[in-house]
């Protein structure tokens, strides 16, 4: 393979030995000089590319996010905005529906959580089966966790008045009635979920091209590597098919679905832990199981330490609770800690982190030490369990786009007291004490896997896209080389991965971005406007902005 040198570049390597380089050689998909050392290779049979001074870096990690349903989406899907109302979103099931054949599935999303109240209504259910043209529809929260659909969708899955709320979910109805609004929180939604599967499941080639197409775009935001945060079976066979193509072009480490509150994908388990070796692949790691320890804030399925605010469904004592009892989880971590494995735990209330903690400390004093543990999302974090985090060497898994001041912050303000939804996303305080904190975009959930979003909100505590004005708990900002490693460094270690990623250094994987502008001479308010030039991946480039 052909000798590439880049030169007269300003090369941001994030290795804390050698942070700077003006020269990088690549070879065979791997860095194997900076400097001096890499332009004394120049010479027959070597490739001198002169960046002209531009500014490159290692390729960004996503900690967290649902690459295929977000390519399935984009190939598949109606799509909206969170910030959309409701006419608006009705217009756009209207026109998507249109196109289809009758009696096809309008899938789609995302709906914002401030809009429970006003779709939990059988007049809007009305009004989305008018919009639907008699087509069964699902359309997915902006959490992903809860579900809004038709009454055709509703008769296919057998929901009615007399239909129970299964474990784990509830369907809301109408007061006056009882009849269902087409409103599913979590496990609700997996009754519709599941009847969608069974008539329109993704074939192997469908699958996969909705991978490819999730890490396409990524690749546009400059994701070289990532941890789908709820992998199934039919994911880890599409990855493995794209390996053996050659064709999956970034690092991937699974997080297979313990349990499922959401997506209704099947086997779960044991049945699915017990099989993920069989995908293992030069670029696909099924490294992680994936636990679901609550739910969402905003529907009162997050486990808290202290009650939500009353309303007329709930006493003023409900905290809400977790998925499975502490001795379960316990269990959970270590049997798959005895093979090797890692866990991720969704937690977005205090009560279901402390639990992860407590669970972690039995596990470690047991003699569990290489199991990398990671809370996923922690928004909410008692101020006593702060150092626990880096004692007991577990990672928090943060996404700043479900934090900043926007939808879901506004949503969780109606059902928390004013003075703890403000207290979202401690990462000043854990950082201090030494906690390890990985920047996940949690997309399709967010908007976009933009890390310089991220990266600005982490920094400003503010809305990088400035729909939502002022700050969230500005005391707990972060630097911006703290917020560059949330998504180079710390990632790499918390997947495992540190060994081939995360810095630019010979030896490692010759993974890296060009960007359009030097973050480091960029205001912090307009972090968000960088963009990727492109992306390079085990020495290829496989992303050219037009």
């Amino acid at each position: 393979m052909t000798l590439q040198i880049f030169v007269n570049a300003v090369i941001r390597t994030q290795d804390p030995k050698r942070p700077w380089a003006r020269s990088m050689a690549v070879s065979d998909g791997r860095v194997v000089a900076l400097d001096d050392e890499a332009e004394a290779l120049v010479g027959t049979g070597t490739e001198a590319v002169d960046m002209d001074g531009a500014f490159l870096m290692p390729g960004l990690i996503d900690v967290h996010n649902h690459h295929s349903l977000a390519g399935a989406a984009d190939l598949f899907e109606c799509n909206f905005l969170p910030t959309d109302d409701v006419d608006t979103i009705l217009e756009t099931v209207a026109r998507w529906s249109a196109s289809l054949e009758p009696g096809a599935w309008v899938i789609g999303g995302s709906w914002g959580s401030g809009l429970f109240e006003e779709l939990s209504r059988l007049d809007t259910l009305a009004r989305l089966d008018e919009a639907s043209g008699g087509r069964p529809v699902l359309l997915k929260d902006d959490s992903k966790h809860n579900r809004w659909v038709n009454s055709a969708a509703m008769a296919l899955a057998g929901i009615d008045a007399s239909t129970r709320d299964p474990e784990g979910g509830e369907i809301l109805r109408d007061p006056a009635t009882g009849l269902p609004t087409g409103v599913l929180i979590e496990a609700g939604g997996v009754l519709v979920e599941r009847v969608v599967a069974a008539s329109q499941g993704y074939s192997l080639k469908q699958m996969a091209r909705a991978c490819a197409r999730g890490i396409e775009i990524l690749h546009s935001y400059g994701v070289t590597a990532f941890q789908d945060a709820a992998t199934s079976l039919q994911i880890m066979e599409a990855l493995r098919h794209l390996d053996q193509s050659d064709a999956l072009a970034a690092w991937v480490v699974s997080s297979m679905q313990v349990n499922d509150f959401i997506f209704g994908t099947t086997p779960l388990g044991e049945e699915l832990v017990s099989r993920g070796e069989e995908f293992r692949t030069a670029h696909h790691r099924p490294d992680f199981i994936k636990i679901f320890l609550d739910g969402v804030p905003p529907s009162r399925t997050a486990a808290f330490l202290e009650p939500y605010l009353p309303d007329e469904h709930h006493a003023h004592d409900f905290a809400g609770h977790t998925t499975m009892p502490a001795e379960d989880l316990v269990g959970w971590l270590r049997r798959t800690a005895k093979t090797g494995i890692s866990a991720k735990i969704h937690c977005t209330g205090d009560a279901s982190v402390r639990m992860v903690l407590d669970a972690v400390q039995t596990i470690r004093g047991e003699g569990f030490h290489e199991a990398k543990y990671q809370i996923a999302h922690g928004q909410f974090v008692h101020e006593d369990d702060l150092p626990r985090f880096a004692a007991l060497d577990v990672s928090a898994d943060i996404s700043p786009s479900l934090w900043f001041p926007g939808v879901i912050y506004e949503a969780i303000k109606t059902v928390l007291p004013l003075e703890r939804a403000t207290k979202m996303q401690p990462n000043r305080d854990l950082l201090d004490s030494g906690a390890t904190i990985g920047g996940g975009s949690d997309w399709p959930v967010s908007v976009s896997p933009n890390a310089w979003e991220a990266i600005q909100g982490l920094i400003t505590r503010a809305d990088p896209t400035g729909q939502f004005p002022g700050t969230l708990w500005p005391e707990q900002a972060i630097t911006l080389e703290e917020a560059l490693a949330c998504y180079t460094t710390a990632p790499a270690r918390m997947l495992g991965l540190s060994d081939q990623l995360g810095t630019l250094e010979p030896g490692k994987a010759a993974d890296f971005i060009l960007l359009d502008r030097n973050p480091f001479e960029v205001e912090h308010s307009a972090l968000a406007k960088i963009q990727t030039l492109q992306t390079w991946f085990a020495g290829k480039r496989v992303f050219q902005r037009a």
